[in-house]
């Protein structure tokens, strides 16, 4: 049997506090900071905003890998976003004051991560059917569904991410 370490997030267990139905949000998100951790070390920094065949740049991936947490798990909470919140998104794909590295970058996503299952640990699971409204036209979603897209889309981006840095590096 291989070593706890060694298993995927989500072959762990359980974990503690997070909500039974909340745990597979929690175990990709977790699981998506590990495999970014992995990938910065030894990153050419120089190599951030390149866009190989015009995909989107490693760079971008890190700030929109934070910067949709952020805005999923504020429309979970029913809030609109905050103007600091839509300056993000505008500025999503340009080097920005502290994002200058890709350990800049990613320590902000960590941090994102962090302040998400804070909010995992404090929903009460009778709400995750509630109704929210997402964006500016309040598009209904449920709270449950706005936390699973979050976890989703992140993964989605981490496997976009990866070959995007196996492809800058060569």
């Amino acid at each position: 049997m291989k070593p706890a370490s060694t298993l995927e997030v989500w072959l762990r267990g359980p974990l503690p506090e997070i909500p039974a139905l909340l745990q597979p949000v929690a175990h990709a998100l977790l699981q998506a900071r590990e495999e970014v951790e992995k990938i910065a070390e030894g990153f050419p920094n120089e190599k951030l905003w390149e866009r190989p065949v015009g995909v989107a740049s490693v760079g971008f991936h890190l700030q929109h890998l934070t910067g949709v947490l952020d805005r999923l798990f504020t429309y979970a909470k029913g809030d609109m976003l905050s103007p600091s919140q839509l300056e993000w998104l505008t500025n999503e794909g340009k080097p920005q004051a502290g994002q200058a590295s890709f350990e800049e970058l990613f320590q902000h996503f960590s941090q994102q991560i962090d302040q998400a299952l804070a909010q995992l640990i404090a929903t009460d699971a009778s709400t995750l059917l509630e109704v929210r409204g997402v964006g500016r036209a309040q598009i209904p979603s449920t709270v449950l569904g706005l936390l699973f897209h979050a976890a989703e889309h992140t993964q989605r981006h981490v496997g976009q991410l990866l070959v995007t840095v196996a492809v800058v590096k060569g």
